[in-house]
């Protein structure tokens, strides 16, 4: 039987040459594993967008364009009649989000939208106005998917306490956060957030060159806020807006005009016929009718040329019916 030769573990010391190599360990100790490396995706904020089963077409459309505009976004199942505004809250912790943004349609024509932090609040309740989708806008401008927007607020939302409050949470929907891994890491549109009459104006546009020029590429719409709240969806009333006037005032108003121009044109019409004179309003000479011979004479004429017709047709030959 042949000698069997046994195998060096790794561990052992080999020498060659006379030259003497480092002991190789089996395993490598805790303190020799590599440093892990800090994750550049730290804003990990996620915006639920919904909406409830009574939203119109127009709203329907409108939520589908920001939900595109968002990256950081997930969308869930419209909400039942039945269920409460606080059930929001446990749908988005199971979504795992910490923002919300909700539309909710009143009579099939009002939209409201409600843009929430869930964690602990505040919550906004705004009337949506004045809403262009990007369909039927057809704008020249467009940018690319997924890219991430510049946000833009006028001076006024540093004026006032409750503007303040606002800027600070459309900030926290609107703003995709850095190294987000749906998004873009560069900037090719902007969100312009206007006050004007107490309402904001929401416009969206690409910046088309480095000089600055600007291609609207939409949605637009107008949020009129009504109140602030405290938590999400609920709590205390934080700020009120004293001059909103709900959609079915406006239209009863409208409605009352009009039925009160209708009141005003028929007792107008009334008047008129009250106050139109009955007599000529200016004198008038009886001598002047003595001279008045062409009507007598056209209607003895017409006479004349009926009686003659009336002769030739009872003259007339009757024919007689074949036997």
């Amino acid at each position: 039987m042949g000698t069997k030769t046994l195998k060096r573990p790794h561990s052992a010391t080999v020498k060659e040459a006379g030259e003497d190599e480092a002991e190789v360990p089996l395993t490598r100790r805790s303190e020799d594993e590599p440093v892990a490396k800090a994750s550049r995706w730290t804003n990990k904020t996620r915006v639920l967008v919904l909406a409830a089963r009574n939203i119109n077409y127009r709203g329907r459309h409108l939520m589908t364009d920001i939900k595109g505009m968002m990256p950081h976004g997930k969308s869930d199942s419209k909400m039942q009649k039945k269920e409460s505004l606080f059930a929001v809250n446990e749908i988005a912790e199971m979504k795992n989000c910490s923002k919300c943004l909700l539309f909710e349609g009143r009579k099939k024509k009002d939209v409201y939208m409600w843009a929430a932090n869930v964690a602990r609040g505040p919550s906004v309740k705004f009337e949506v106005e004045n809403i262009h989708t990007m369909a039927e806008l057809k704008m020249t401008g467009n940018c690319l998917a997924a890219s991430r927007p510049l946000l833009s607020f006028c001076p006024t939302f540093s004026q006032d306490t409750h503007w303040t409050l606002i800027k600070e949470l459309l900030t926290s929907i609107f703003g995709i956060p850095n190294q987000h891994p749906k998004s873009q890491p560069f900037f090719d549109h902007v969100f312009i957030f206007s006050v004007v009459d107490g309402k904001i104006w929401f416009r969206n546009y690409q910046i088309v060159e480095e000089s600055g020029s600007l291609a609207e590429i939409g949605p637009r719409m107008v949020l009129n806020p009504i109140k602030v709240f405290d938590g999400a969806f609920s709590g205390q009333t934080l700020w009120e807006n004293g001059s909103y006037i709900t959609p079915c005032a406006k239209r009863s108003v409208i409605k009352r005009m009009k039925a009160g121009k209708y009141q005003q044109k028929l007792a107008d019409k009334a008047a008129y016929e009250a106050s139109r004179p009955t007599e000529p309003t200016y004198k008038v000479d009886e001598t002047e009718e003595v001279f008045n011979t062409i009507e007598t004479e056209d209607k003895e004429n017409s006479d004349n040329n009926k009686l003659a017709m009336k002769r030739v047709f009872q003259n007339k030959p009757k024919k007689k019916g074949r036997k």
